[in-house]
């Protein structure tokens, strides 16, 4: 009696526990420097063991962790995917010199160029990190600690240069403004000793009866039919210039001076022919992707490199880089491997080829009914999108209803139940005719088919009228 009353105690407290229902999970949680891939963004429900991804936010990149969280029983785990910032890294070696980072190298922050005594920086004295990389032109430290000042000359418009100092043996070009003339040499040069030679010029106020154009000034200069050369803008809004006297050209956004000279001269009321070529700048290789490749139009300004990952990876990130005029465009897609969410479970099934996730392109698995008729595909396998090839099949109770024909019997299978596949003959009584099938067999939709038959009386014949 004890034994029965413990087993009675026992099955009691187990039972409500039996009777639980798997509980749905609300939105997932946000997490820092991460986001919700779009396919889940504005879903409120999830269902019990459902899976859902993340990715990392712009101008970040995933460095260790999975990207997926799954709901159990209506908490979801917790997301180990860990996201740093994107970082241009370092800079290179600066010969003569270095370079001294703002910060950690990240986007929007500058390195600087420091040259060592005795040397001189040419060029900007920073970069600036970019999706793309380190942008701007590379500095350089030459040899020479003996500079010239920039000169400083009223009402003039400096030719060449525009840099805080300048090294020996470079020239500076002068030309006044619209309204005043030279006095002085035209040209420059920084010596040996840091001084320019000649002394820089003047330029002063044009005598009022010397205002007027003379008879070889020119007019506005001829349009360029190359769009990609356009006057410089200090000239754009003058509509006369003096009999030698020069403007200045330069090559459109994302093309770079390919020979010739960027200027041309007014010489006696006539414009010299301008020689500048202009070319697309080039961008070179937008880089390597792992388990894919670039696709590209071209590598010069204007073309696109777009990525293809390899059959069985799907890409994270934008697929198209534009060559720019800085380069090229964002950054690097990922192709990362096709993953499948956990096989369906199906009822009164079995799954065979189950594995530890994650489910990867081409993973198998094999579902049998332990009762019951498998109805769909018995074998699913992921596919290079990261679905499964068809929807899990069925187990199903299929059975055909009695095949009462009137006038008939049959043989063959004589259950009570007629299960899928079942066959059995069908044949008339004495004196009737078949119309139709004899044979027939259980179909998975619960009918006869080809469809039962019909037994009609025989007619008989009056042969003596």
């Amino acid at each position: 009696m004890r034994t029965v009353g413990w087993s009675i105690l026992v099955f009691m407290l187990a039972s409500p526990a039996s009777g639980q229902v798997s509980q749905d999970c609300s939105a997932p949680e946000k997490y820092p420097n991460t986001k919700l891939e779009t396919k889940y963004a504005r879903r409120q429900k999830f269902s019990h063991n459902e899976k859902v991804y993340y990715s990392c936010d712009d101008d970040f990149t995933a460095f260790r962790g999975s990207r997926a969280v799954q709901c159990i029983d209506g908490q979801w785990t917790k997301l180990t995917l860990k996201c740093e910032k994107i970082s241009c890294g370092n800079a290179g070696d600066l010969p003569n010199g270095e370079f001294q980072y703002e910060g950690n190298s990240y986007i929007g922050e500058k390195v600087y160029a420091v040259c060592n005594e005795g040397y001189t920086l040419k060029g900007l004295n920073y970069m600036i990190c970019k999706r793309s990389g380190w942008a701007g032109e590379f500095p350089s430290c030459e040899e020479g600690g003996i500079t010239c000042p920039t000169p400083e000359v009223a009402n003039s418009v400096q030719r060449t240069g525009g840099v805080s100092a300048y090294l020996v043996g470079d020239n500076l070009t002068f030309t006044c403004s619209e309204g005043f003339q030279l006095n002085g040499a035209q040209q420059i040069t920084c010596d040996s000793s840091g001084q320019w030679k000649p002394q820089p010029p003047q330029c002063v106020p044009i005598p009022d009866d010397k205002i007027q154009p003379s008879p070889g000034s020119c007019g506005v200069p001829p349009a360029v039919r190359n769009s990609n050369v356009h006057l410089a803008d200090k000239f754009i809004t003058k509509t006369s210039f003096f009999s030698g006297q020069k403007v200045y050209y330069n090559c459109g956004v994302g093309y770079v001076a390919a020979g010739g000279r960027k200027s041309r001269l007014c010489n006696n009321g006539k414009w010299t022919p301008l020689k500048l070529k202009c070319q697309r700048k080039l961008c070179g290789s937008a880089g390597d992707i792992q388990n894919g490749q670039f696709v590209y139009t071209g590598v010069e300004f204007g073309d696109t490199a777009t990525a293809v990952c390899d059959e069985g990876f799907i890409r994270v990130g934008h697929a198209t880089r534009h060559c720019m005029n800085n380069g090229w465009s964002g950054r690097n897609p990922v192709c990362e491997a096709a993953v499948c969410e956990d096989p369906p479970e199906v009822s009164n099934a079995q799954i065979t080829g189950l594995q530890d996730e994650p489910y990867t392109y081409k993973s198998v698995v094999r579902y049998s009914c332990r009762a019951g008729t498998l109805v769909g595909e018995r074998e699913i396998w992921c596919t290079k999108h990261g679905t499964w090839s068809a929807p899990a099949p069925e187990c199903k109770e299929i059975t055909c209803p009695s095949p009462n024909v009137p006038n008939a019997y049959w043989t063959g299978n004589h259950n009570q139940r007629f299960q899928y596949r079942a066959t059995i003959y069908i044949e008339c009584n004495m004196g009737y005719v078949m119309s139709g099938p004899g044979t027939v067999y259980c179909e998975r939709d619960g009918r006869w088919l080809p469809g039962l038959p019909k037994c009609q009386r025989r007619r008989f014949v009056n042969r003596w009228g």
